[in-house]
């Protein structure tokens, strides 16, 4: 079959590798016929994310038709079509029994790794390096899926393809960050960062009850969807963040700010972004947590901080002073997918939300790696890009 696989920095390529085979009685293959390209992918692309072997197969949001099922799962059917959670869960281990499905204690054959890493192992991920499992992803024309009794969900035949295949990631992703702030009525929702998951919190902000959205962004086409969302938008290359939101607030802060940017910054959204690249680059940093210092200083008293931008290491300068002094409460995951499925898919079919919203290339796998380039480099208005093998 036709993949995007990994070759190292800058190094994705459209090839021929092995199809794949059932390995499990819980497992399905499906035959994919959406998938997506995501801001965390970039993370890949920039050799940001570790334990990435040459030839792995990328990707983590993806749906399609069941086209071979395992002896053991009795919930899917050849025909079935299904949209699949990035996160990989068992179903029945003690953080799945709970809904935490993205802390599942027994997907991820790799934890020990992790644990070192992290103190403890997540759930495994589709197409995220080998400390997550080291599973093949869904930027391909057939995907292997594990304990797929548990992960998928299926679709009713009246949505489209483009309609639902954010449910795999970054609708989840996006609302779980606005459901972190715990929203009240009046309230103002700080978002850094008007990419995809971006778009979605924003919109789930107002779904979940905010009177008011502030987004923070440079980039004309994302500003420009923002705003078409409702939100209010700043530019940090031609205003003060921190003095804008305190104006807007009447000096109190936004009620609750989400990161939805993580460890790749604008390197000159801020002078400690430019020092943040330099350590990076240098070996002297894991990450570059600029987006995270404002958000706390820009919250209130007694606020929320929300983080689903993704962070892999360890973050330096993190102003905790604030954060404790002014009573903080910080809300972060990965998200738990197959926990916001039914309720997200619902609001679909309600009308209240078409995810689709934020595409704006489509293309086939053999164009995929050089959308990962013009995706990266914010060229052509690229905001979302969808793969249909």
């Amino acid at each position: 079959m036709k993949a995007l696989t990994w070759h190292g920095k800058s190094d994705i390529r459209c090839e021929s590798v092995p199809d794949p085979k059932i390995e499990d009685s819980r497992d399905a293959i499906i035959k994919v016929t959406a998938c997506a390209i995501c801001g965390s992918d970039l993370h890949i692309f920039d050799g940001v994310i570790p334990s990435m072997q040459h030839g792995d197969i990328v990707g983590h949001e993806t749906m399609g038709e069941v086209v071979e099922v395992g002896a053991g799962n009795g919930k899917l059917k050849v025909g079935d079509r299904v949209v699949v959670p990035f996160t990989i869960a068992c179903g029945e281990c003690f953080f799945c029994e709970r809904g935490y499905y993205s802390g599942c204690e027994r997907s991820n054959p790799n934890r020990e790794k992790a644990a070192k890493l992290w103190g403890n192992s997540p759930a495994g991920l589709f197409g995220y390096s080998h400390l997550l499992g080291g599973f093949s992803g869904g930027q391909a024309e057939y995907m292997r899926v594990p304990y797929a009794d548990v992960g998928p969900i299926k679709v009713p035949d009246g949505l489209t393809d483009e309609q639902v295949l954010f449910l795999s990631d970054i609708f989840p992703t996006g609302y779980m960050a606005a459901e972190f702030c715990d929203i009240k009525p009046g309230d103002t929702i700080a978002v850094w960062g008007c990419g995809p998951v971006g778009q979605m919190a924003i919109r789930s902000a107002f779904l979940l009850g905010a009177e008011r959205v502030i987004a923070v962004d440079t980039v004309p086409e994302r500003k420009a969807l923002a705003e078409a969302g409702g939100a209010l938008v700043l530019d940090f290359r031609t205003e003060d963040i921190y003095d804008r939101i305190m104006e807007l607030t009447h000096g109190r802060g936004a009620d609750a700010c989400i990161d939805a940017v993580g460890t790749e910054p604008d390197t000159m959204s801020g002078v400690d972004a430019l020092v943040d690249r330099v350590k990076v680059a240098t070996f002297m940093g894991t990450d570059r947590p600029h987006v995270l210092r404002q958000a706390i200083h820009c919250c209130r008293n007694f606020g929320t901080v929300s983080v689903v931008g993704v962070y892999g290491g360890f973050l330096d300068k993190i102003p905790m002073g604030s954060a404790i002094n002014r009573g903080l409460t910080f809300r972060m995951a990965q998200t738990p997918v197959q926990h916001y499925l039914p309720l997200l898919l619902e609001r679909i079919e309600r009308g209240d939300i078409d995810p689709s919203f934020v595409i704006t290339h489509r293309a086939g796998l053999e164009d995929g790696p050089e959308l990962y380039k013009t995706f990266r480099d914010k060229k052509d208005g690229c905001i979302k890009v969808v793969l249909k093998p």
